[in-house]
């Protein structure tokens, strides 16, 4: 990927509205209560290229309205869970607890979120934490404190791209972070705090989790995004030998019992998947036939009850829109039975983010202009 195209890219990135209503659907069976496991919100802002040191990117503005304006789609969001993507950090202090800033910042969005009865549309977050630093158990409490009852999990990526031109908003981990001690000590720290950790690495990179998961069988892990598999062929995937190795390591995976799986994030130009360069945005359909092989696999891999889906918004919104997204979720999740189905839709995700279903209950929210003072961003 060129420097002009990283800087495109990422600019569009919840910024391609006309783009997305050349091909608007309505939703499939409206009435079902979905739960987004996995989404983020930034303002708009300059972050460094992880490609080209030195180098800008700049995002478009995508904060609450944008996200629930994307929703209003006709699909049902009971409940959604914030997923660390840098937004909001204290700009000063230690520098472990800069990220403290961004969970605070998640909880005044998800305040924002509520409905005209109270509850939140946000109901979990996902913090960064650095698991090797040796005050690790001060750096949660203050995500703990700062999350007002709602923090429910750490992330901390180790998605590591060897060539620099391949990344975008991610792939310049340090290599072999899940193999640290100081790492496997603090996963198991988390684990003893309760909380979840959202593994996110790409997927010639898995056998490095699977080696996590046997190594701290207490933890519970969630793969973020299918374990990332890179490389789009365009034909049918059975052929394709990125699906076929990618399957093998899906197969190794499930074997861990403390492993589950977020269904999503193949629509991320990262992958290589180039819906995003095409006069019309994909349809639900057309999003199945390409890339529903993989959820298909991980779904007879883990089973409906570890699996939950995820739009990754607005990463993949560069490729395709929330409706027509959730729609061909949908679609994979008719395949099963009511109770697989729903399963996928939201059972999983409450049950592993610990969001109440009774709290959803008539949380649908029409979007309104996020407040223009401080309490929308911070620094981003």
């Amino acid at each position: 990927m060129t420097p002009q195209e990283r800087r495109l890219w990422v600019r569009q990135m919840g910024a391609r509205r006309d783009w997305w209503a050349l091909r608007r659907e309505a939703a499939i069976d409206p009435e079902i209560e979905i739960v987004d496991a996995h989404f983020h919100l930034w303002d708009e802002r300059d972050f460094p290229d992880p490609a080209e040191p030195g180098a800008m990117l700049r995002t478009s503005r995508y904060l609450l309205d944008e996200f629930l304006s994307d929703v209003t789609a006709g699909h049902n969001l009971a409940q959604a869970v914030y997923v660390e993507c840098g937004s909001g950090y204290r700009p000063d202090g230690p520098e472990h607890l800069r990220s403290v800033g961004e969970t605070e910042w998640a909880a005044r969005m998800a305040v924002q979120s509520a409905g005209r009865d109270g509850t939140e549309t946000i109901a979990a977050i996902v913090a960064h934490a650095d698991l090797r630093h040796p005050a690790l158990d001060t750096v949660l409490d203050e995500h703990e404190k700062a999350g007002g009852g709602r923090l429910r999990g750490i992330r901390q990526s180790a998605a590591r791209l060897e060539d620099p031109s391949a990344r975008l908003l991610a792939g310049a981990a340090p290599p072999g972070l899940y193999a640290d001690p100081a790492f496997r000590r603090g996963l198991a720290r988390v684990a003893e705090r309760g909380l979840v950790f959202d593994a996110f690495l790409f997927h010639f990179q898995l056998p490095e989790l699977a080696a996590l998961a046997r190594a701290v069988p207490s933890a519970m892990i969630v793969i973020n995004h299918l374990g990332a598999p890179v490389g789009y062929g365009g034909g049918p995937a059975e052929r394709d030998p990125v699906f076929t190795g990618w399957c093998a390591l899906i197969g190794m995976l499930a074997e861990h019992p403390n492993l589950v799986v977020k269904l999503g994030g193949l629509a991320s130009i990262v992958t290589q998947y180039d819906a995003h360069t095409r006069p019309l945005p994909p349809s639900s359909r057309e999003f199945v036939d390409e890339r529903g092989a993989y959820f298909r696999h991980a779904i007879r891999c883990f089973g409906p009850e570890r699996c939950m889906f995820e739009s990754n918004f607005p990463v993949d919104s560069v490729a395709i829109s929330y409706g027509n997204l959730w729609n061909a979720y949908k679609i994979i999740a008719a395949e099963h039975d009511a109770a697989a189905g729903q399963a996928l839709l939201a059972g999983t995700a409450r049950r592993v983010y610990a969001c109440s279903p009774a709290a959803a209950a008539g949380a649908r929210r029409q979007p309104g202009r996020t407040a223009p003072d401080g309490r929308s961003g911070g620094r981003v």
